[in-house]
C-alpha cells in the first residue's frame, strides 16, 4: 500500500508539473513569434558587433543583403516591412559583411582601412592580418567571430527565457491555484485521484485538460483569506513555478518511468528448486541439496529380479 501510494503521488505531481511546463513552453514560443524576441535580440547583437547602434551603417547594410534573408529595401522607408531573420548562417554573415564594407569593387584591405568606426576597423584588421590576406581564410575568421558572439547571445537568451518561464508559470499557478503543498497532501490522502493517469501527453489537447481536472487544483473559494494558510498557499505557488525550470521532458521522463513501474507490479520472490521439490514430494522423501542436483544427469538403474 505504501509503495502504491508513493507511486500515485509521484505520477500525479509529475503529470501536473509536466503539463504546466508544456503549457509554459507553448506560451513562450507563441510570445516569441508574436513579438519577434529572437529576431530582436539577434539584431541588437549584430548592431553591437558592428558598432551601429542607430542601425544606419554597416549593420543596416548587412541586413539589406539578400543572403541574410531580408528581401525588403531597408533604404526605402515606404517599402513594405519584411520579417527580420531569427537565425543567420555564419558563412552568409561573413559574405554579407565583406560586401557591405567593400561597397563595390574596392580592394578588401583598403575597404577595411576605410571603415569609419575605429573599434570595428581594428577588429577587422586583426582578423585580416591573421588570415594572411587570404579572402577565404578571412571569411572563415569572420564566421568564427560570429559563432562565438552567437554563443554568448544564446546564453543571454536562455537566461532571459528562464525568467520569462518562471513568471509565466507563477501567473498560471495563481490563476489555476496549482498549490504544490496542497496537491501533495491531497494526493497522499487520496492516491486514487492519480490512478487514471496512464500515458504521457504529447501535446496540449482535451485529454490533458480532462486528466488535469481530476487533480486537486483550482479555486474552491475566491478571494482567499489573508492568513497563515494563505502564506502556505503562496509558498506552494512558488514551488510550482520553480518546477517549470526543469522543463517538460524532465517531468515526463519521470512520469513515464513511474507509470512503467506501476504497470509491472511487484517482483515475485525467488523460489529455490530444492525447497519446491521437497514441498511437492512430502516430508518422507529425502531431498538432496540444491547444489547436488545435476541437470541432465542419467537416471539410476533399478535391479530387476529374474
Amino acid at each position: 500500500m505504501f509503495g502504491s501510494t508513493v507511486m500515485e503521488v509521484v505520477i500525479g505531481m509529475a503529470f501536473c508539473y509536466g503539463s504546466l511546463a508544456l503549457t509554459v513552453t507553448t506560451l513562450q514560443e507563441a510570445l516569441s513569434a508574436a513579438f519577434g524576441l529572437r529576431a530582436g535580440m539577434l539584431r541588437d547583437c549584430i548592431q553591437r558587433m558592428l558598432r551601429d547602434p542607430q542601425f544606419t551603417g554597416t549593420a543596416r547594410a548587412v541586413y539589406a543583403h539578400l543572403l541574410i534573408g531580408t528581401h525588403g529595401d531597408l533604404t526605402d522607408p515606404h517599402a513594405p516591412r519584411q520579417p527580420a531573420p531569427s537565425y543567420i548562417e555564419p558563412a552568409n554573415f561573413a559574405l554579407a559583411l565583406i560586401d557591405a564594407i567593400r561597397g563595390g569593387s574596392a580592394a578588401l584591405d583598403n575597404a577595411i582601412a576605410a571603415v569609419p568606426d575605429p573599434q570595428l576597423r581594428r577588429t577587422l584588421s586583426t582578423l585580416y592580418v591573421q588570415s594572411g590576406g587570404d579572402v577565404q581564410r578571412f571569411q572563415a575568421a569572420l564566421g568564427g567571430w560570429f559563432d562565438s558572439t552567437m554563443a554568448r547571445l544564446s546564453g543571454a537568451y536562455k537566461r532571459r527565457q528562464l525568467l520569462v518561464s518562471f513568471l509565466l508559470a507563477l501567473l498560471l499557478a495563481i490563476l489555476l491555484n496549482i498549490d504544490s503543498i496542497h496537491l501533495f497532501q491531497t494526493l497522499w490522502r487520496h492516491p486514487a485521484l492519480a490512478a487514471g493517469i496512464g500515458a504521457v501527453p504529447a501535446a496540449l489537447d482535451a485529454n490533458l485538460v480532462n486528466e488535469l481536472a481530476t487533480l486537486p487544483i483550482g479555486w474552491g473559494s475566491f478571494p482567499p483569506v489573508l492568513d497563515a494558510a494563505f502564506a502556505l498557499q503562496v509558498a506552494g505557488w512558488l514551488i510550482t513555478a520553480s518546477t517549470t525550470l526543469f522543463g517538460a521532458p524532465f517531468w515526463f521522463d519521470i512520469l513515464q518511468n513511474t507509470i512503467n513501474l506501476r504497470s509491472t507490479g511487484a517482483k515475485p520472490a525467488p523460489v529455490l528448486v530444492g525447497h519446491a521439490m521437497a514441498h511437492h514430494a512430502g516430508p518422507a522423501v529425502p531431498v538432496a541439496p540444491e547444489s547436488d542436483l545435476a541437470i541432465g544427469a542419467a537416471p539410476a538403474r533399478v535391479p530387476v529380479a529374474p
